[in-house]
């Protein structure tokens, strides 16, 4: 094409040759370059395009459980009534691993499980009379809760 439009240039002729075996050159290490380094996923732009993953769903068990020691720290019907067999059912499990009973009351029992969550898991503890008495709080109930953590 250079020898059409501008004949006896010989140094145009030997430029455009050059530039077109670089150009040449060039997409050939780019092809190869593209199979020898692997493409990353998603570059960065399209990750920071993508919106973000839903929250995991919460635990409907979970969610009830936590409701009920809130409703338990404001009302003593609630403790007795919705927290208290929770927390019944879950010391006499891990009395039962060490062989021993919950209602039956022993003094090693009432060691073991101690003072303050005994109140609250004795087998034979009197209902309240008053459904909008008030509860013992939330701090009452986080330290039996550590004490049965510890049992």
């Amino acid at each position: 094409m250079a020898r059409a439009l501008a004949p006896g240039r010989h140094a145009l002729e030997v430029d455009i040759y050059v530039l077109g075996l670089g150009g040449m050159a060039l997409l050939a290490v780019a092809a190869w370059l593209r199979e020898v380094v692997p493409r990353e996923q998603q570059s960065k732009i399209e990750l920071a395009l993508d919106p973000e993953p839903p929250p995991l769903p919460r635990i409907a068990e979970l969610d009830r459980l936590e409701r009920t020691v809130y409703m338990a720290s404001a009302r003593s019907f609630d403790l007795h009534y919705r927290l208290r067999p929770v927390i019944r059912e879950i010391v006499a499990g891990r009395l039962e691993r060490r062989g021993l009973s919950l209602d039956s009351g022993s003094p090693a029992v009432r060691d073991l499980v101690g003072a303050e969550l005994w109140e609250l898991v004795e087998p034979d503890r009197v209902a309240p009379e008053n459904r909008q008495a008030p509860g013992p709080g939330l701090l009452d109930i986080e330290r039996k809760i550590e004490r049965l953590e510890r049992l």
